[in-house]
């Protein structure tokens, strides 16, 4: 009997990409620009996977939504700026991870990230990932993780149950995301929230490198 399909969502930034210097110095331009003082590393690290708004608004609560806007504005342009200057790269073994999977005739690959379109094709034309992923879920079209939606869309694209489906993250969103939409999710080491933190949140698996990946989708997928 053919074996099922199967579909593996990615995280990018903390999971795929090290982007944590360009998203501290944009946060950092960001708050600058409007003579506030930019938040700690712990704490931009802390809101990385949510839609940029909703980041803003935790680190600044108190700003007006006004004042936040600007400082979205601001962090937009910084970002794209470092970005284009100099690409964030791949973790170690992200691309020979994900072409083995993609090799695969049992398997789909997608993307469920808090970046824009725009960014996401920026990063995977960069690192010539172009067709790589059949499903792609970026922060344009839908409300910020944990939000569901995003895992949800995925699975309707590709036709994919959820009990066949993994979430692949580095923070507390993509598990809680993951949770509610009903799929398993397997966390990564390398990223933005603490393995600890993971493990709370619901993470079938926490791996420490991509050489590890394949072998937690079997098990994830075999206690399924």
């Amino acid at each position: 009997m053919a074996e099922p399909l199967r579909l593996v969502i990615f995280d990018v930034d903390g999971t795929l990409v090290d982007s944590q210097n360009h998203i501290q110095a944009a946060m950092a331009h960001a708050f600058g620009a409007l003579g506030l003082p930019a938040p700690g590393l712990s704490q931009t690290l802390a809101i990385v996977g949510l839609s940029l708004p909703q980041a803003i608004a935790r680190l600044a609560p108190d700003l007006s939504e006004e004042v936040q806007a600007r400082i979205v504005r601001h962090y937009k342009d910084s970002f794209s700026d470092r970005r284009a200057a100099t690409p964030a790269p791949l973790y170690p073994g992200a691309a020979e991870a994900l072409a083995g999977l993609r090799r695969r005739d049992d398997l789909l690959l997608g993307v469920a990230t808090g970046k824009s379109m725009r960014g996401l094709r920026h990063m995977l034309a960069t690192h010539g990932l172009e067709g790589m992923f059949q499903t792609l879920q970026v922060a344009d079209n839908h409300p910020s993780k944990p939000h569901p939606a995003m895992v949800l869309s995925a699975l309707a694209e590709t036709g994919v149950g959820a009990g066949q489906a993994v979430m692949v993250g580095d923070t507390t969103y993509d598990m809680d995301m993951a949770r509610a939409a009903g799929v398993p999710a397997i966390g990564v080491g390398w990223g933005y929230h603490p393995v600890d933190a993971l493990r709370a949140s619901g993470a079938a698996r926490v791996i420490s490198d991509y050489a590890e990946l394949m072998p937690a989708l079997d098990d994830v997928w075999r206690v399924a």
